[in-house]
């Protein structure tokens, strides 16, 4: 337990209801006494854990604002401290009142992330669990929250748990190996050692390959939309976008710079860029604009190839297609109100949805695409998942040094140099959940917390 008692505005600054001032440490709920007084005459110091009592903070000139406090006994409280929770109006004023009141009896200005690197330190979680914490707090989609939540409750722990117990097995064995090399015990097989690096291997890909769906749902995906000219590119942005963002005219041509916007398509955020009608053009400032939309066609994470389903392929359809690839790309075969020409065959392995801008018909179809071309369609919200670089860079770092001593072992070094890397990658993980974590790398993780929570 920290020797010093700390205190911070815990809810958003600004006018509601109610605001929360929490204050955590030794002398919680002492400092709190001094400036409460209950309806009831009773004081914080004879309450037990979870309970409360109604009356005012008192400043020099008398009241300052009615209040409930809430008591929370050690180890039962959030950051496992003695903890009260002050409750008042929630004026800009008021609150500050309240809070520098608790600073003047003898509290001191948490730090940001205070309250959670508390909680870490006193083991009420671990350090995946902690950065949860402020996953929950800046979720921008129903499934981003339950993602986060997955991580709050440990999922992404219990999964970095059971492959650190696997390679602390694989490094008692080899430990015994090492002592008893002429024992001849099928636990102490060079096969047995492979096969359990295999399976820690493969547990590590797995995570790492959750990385980019954490990744997605945080920042959003990178979106072209590209075709030729008047298939309804601009239409479809506008459509997306809720609002005209996109000039649209039968005019070809009339889109030559990139449009960009950001919008939400069910739990994705698509960050989303119009670009210029792709057809072969005499016009250097068209053309310009044509290599633009090229180049976005490389650098997007998902791309939306708009093509006129009233009319038929020509040659600049063809050259659309010839820069696609199949992995990250959705046909939105556009114009279906006015008549099916277009032969689809062209668009066989592509995920292709059949829709009408203009008309809002096939949005619901080309939401399940998207997710589904992005690899959220089938995301398992109560799955193990990295959801921050530092995870992800740990991991990565952990799956080198297992696949290191997958390939030692198999050109006959000895089970000591393949130990080093086993301890190596056990020191990553433990790292990253923070059985074993410095003061520096704490302080960089609970840095970036808002101060109150």
């Amino acid at each position: 337990m920290s020797e010093r008692t700390v205190a911070a505005i815990s809810t958003p600054i600004g006018e509601g209801g109610i605001s929360l001032i929490r204050v955590s440490g030794r002398d919680a709920i002492e400092i709190c006494d001094k400036i409460f007084k209950s309806v009831s005459g009773k004081r914080l110091e004879s309450l037990s854990g979870y309970t409360a009592l109604f009356g005012h903070i008192m400043g020099e000139d008398g009241p300052i604002d009615e209040a409930v406090v809430t008591v929370f006994r050690e180890p039962k409280s959030y950051t496992g401290e003695d903890v009260c929770e002050i409750s008042c109006h929630g004026g800009r004023y008021v609150t500050a009142a309240v809070l520098e009141a608790v600073l003047s009896a003898g509290a001191m200005a948490a730090g940001p992330g205070e309250f959670t690197k508390r909680a870490f330190l006193n083991g009420k979680l671990d350090l995946a669990e902690a950065e949860s914490v402020m996953g929950l707090i800046n979720a921008k989609s129903g499934q981003e929250l339950k993602l986060q939540l997955a991580a709050k409750k440990g999922r992404t722990s219990e999964e970095i748990s059971e492959i650190e117990a696997l390679l602390l097995e694989l490094s008692a064995d080899f430990a015994a190996y090492s002592d008893y090399p002429d024992e001849d015990l099928p636990d102490l097989s060079e096969d047995n050692f492979l096969r359990l690096l295999k399976i820690a291997s493969s547990k590590l890909e797995r995570l790492l390959s959750t990385y980019y769906s954490g990744t997605v749902l945080r920042e959003g995906v990178k979106t072209a939309i590209v075709g030729k000219p008047n298939v309804g590119k601009s239409t479809l942005m506008n459509l997306l976008s809720r609002e005209t963002r996109s000039i649209v005219t039968d005019i070809a041509g009339t889109t030559r710079d990139i449009i960009e916007n950001t919008v939400k398509v069910g739990d994705l955020t698509l960050i989303l860029a119009d670009t210029a009608g792709i057809r072969a053009s005499l016009d250097p400032v068209e053309e310009l604009g044509v290599e633009l939309a090229k180049d976005r066609i490389a650098s997007s994470q998902l791309v939306l190839a708009v093509f006129d389903i009233s009319s038929g392929l020509d040659g600049n359809d063809r050259d659309i297609l010839s820069l696609l690839s199949k992995e990250n790309t959705v046909i939105v075969l556009n114009k279906s109100d006015v008549g099916k020409v277009l032969d689809e065959t062209a668009f066989e392995g592509f995920k292709t949805v059949l829709v009408s801008a203009k008309e809002g018909i096939g949005a619901e179809e080309l939401e399940r695409a998207v997710a589904d071309t992005v690899g959220q369609g089938n995301l398992d919200p109560d799955a193990a998942i990295l959801l921050n670089e530092r995870q992800f860079d740990l991991v990565r770092k952990a799956a080198a040094a297992v696949k290191e001593a997958e390939s030692l072992l198999l050109s006959g070094f000895t089970i000591d140099a393949v130990g080093v890397c086993v301890d190596d990658a056990l020191t990553l993980l433990y790292t990253l959940d923070g059985k074993r974590v410095t003061n520096e790398v704490a302080d960089e993780v609970f840095r970036r917390f808002c101060v109150g929570k």
